[in-house]
């Protein structure tokens, strides 16, 4: 057996019996070939940062650090092409040097490529969709070593399948996606009643390029994010206000509070509040990149659903009832962020501008009640889960929530109809 792997939140372990870290496409399609044909299963890693079950495996892993870094780039067109195991904070780096910039990013870039689109990692903008809706092509690797490019031109309906994959449907390569000139943003934080944010949930999500807030359960306030393109140069904070704000408050501080509330239980309602007030204004311009994204070292565990957008308040306003009204244990916030519809198949958008309603719990606590009940929540808007967060939905309570179910299982029994590719968690989410 090989050492154990371990996730980002130190909460999913598995041992496999064997890890392959292929160094070239050549390698990763040999190595596939042969442990297929000596009928293993096999899994494929990334960075860790799924909160699921997504790569854990006791049989083969596949590793694809070494498949990274920028493999082709035209300026001009914006096409781009990388390989799948770069990690996304590399990538925004090498695009930053070319002049180009993802459309889109979520607030944490420690993913990789093949990882971030195979879950459906997305950022926020109404009328900006997830990452893997600007996949432009896939260089997928099928279970007999063989490569397979996937192209909207040549195969349209296999690439809305394999854009949000699952790790289901073969070993992810190399990537190309559609980048756009690098550009600046403005984001400005400030604290609101929880209330009058949500009251004006539509006209806010349509008012800036990205929003979001937070909200702690037991606090009547919510610290809203606005992010927004701007033709002024990067401006950034100096490093002691940086320091200041990304380090000491937002990690420092909630930290602090969290290991104070799993401790003291009972004090959470009231840290919950001090953390309300203590989230307050704030404002930054710099490269799209470094805005987007934000540091995080505080580690939870953590549920994401995706409703219609019209239900993202009610739904919210539910979650922050059963909290209060169950007097549950939970010192983290909950976040909102909006997305436009795309088209892939098992998409958490997929032909529905979106609500994404995210909850955490820190680390070492009890979360599955919460997440239970939240889930519950979401099953009446036709919630659709994060692929890489945890949920306890089954494939037959999946396959009504998305219009191209059939879709990705007819891609899949072309791609993989021996099931190679596969654990337990593919098993239960898709199917056997």
């Amino acid at each position: 057996m090989s050492a154990e792997w371990v996730n980002w939140a130190g909460d999913q372990r598995c041992r496999p019996a064997r890890v392959l870290t292929p160094r070239s496409r050549e390698e990763l399609a040999e190595a596939v070939g042969a442990a297929s044909g000596a009928g293993e299963k096999l899994s494929v890693a990334g960075s860790g940062h799924s909160f699921t079950e997504a790569a854990m495996t006791d049989a083969t892993m596949l590793r694809l650090e070494a498949l990274r870094g920028v493999l082709d780039a035209d300026r001009e067109s914006g096409l781009v092409r990388v390989g799948a195991g770069t990690v996304l904070r590399d990538l925004n780096q090498e695009l930053a040097a070319l002049g180009l910039a993802l459309e889109n990013l979520g607030d944490i870039d420690a993913q990789t490529v093949a990882g971030a689109i195979s879950t459906g990692t997305h950022g926020t903008g109404a009328t900006f969709a997830n990452i893997s809706a600007r996949v432009e092509g896939l260089e997928l690797v099928l279970a007999d070593g063989s490569v397979r490019e996937l192209t909207a031109a040549g195969d349209a309906e296999l690439l809305r399948a394999a854009r949000i994959g699952v790790g289901a449907l073969g070993a992810i390569s190399a990537v190309t996606f559609r980048c756009f000139p690098a550009f600046t943003l403005r984001r400005v934080d400030s604290s609101h009643r929880r209330e009058d944010v949500l009251d004006r949930f539509e006209e806010l999500a349509a008012a800036d390029d990205h929003f979001e807030f937070f909200t702690f359960p037991y606090s009547d306030r919510a610290l809203v994010l606005e992010r927004n393109r701007v033709a002024e140069s990067p401006s950034p904070r100096g490093p002691a206000a940086a320091y200041l704000n990304d380090v000491v408050l937002e990690n420092w501080a909630l930290e602090a509070l969290a290991a104070t509330g799993k401790a003291l239980p009972r004090a959470i309602p009231a840290l919950a509040k001090l953390a309300g007030l203590l989230a307050g204004g704030g404002r930054n311009q710099d490269h799209s990149h470094r805005i987007f994204v934000n540091r995080r070292t505080v580690r939870f565990t953590e549920m994401e659903y995706a409703v219609p957008r019209e239900h993202g308040p009610t739904a919210v306003r539910r979650v922050v009832e059963w909290v209060r009204s169950n007097r549950y244990p939970v010192f983290f916030p909950i976040e909102v962020r909006v997305a436009a519809g795309d088209d892939a198949d098992l998409s958490a958008a997929h032909e529905r501008d979106t609500a994404y309603v995210a909850v955490h719990q820190y680390r070492g606590m009890e979360w599955r009640p919460y997440f239970e009940a939240v889930e519950s929540i979401m099953d009446d808007y036709s919630g659709r889960p994060h692929w890489g967060k945890r949920h306890f939905q089954t494939a037959a309570t999946l396959a009504p929530r998305y219009p191209r179910w059939a879709g990705f299982q007819k891609a899949r029994d072309q791609l993989d109809p021996r099931r190679v590719f596969t654990n337990a968690y593919a098993e239960r989410v898709l199917g056997a």
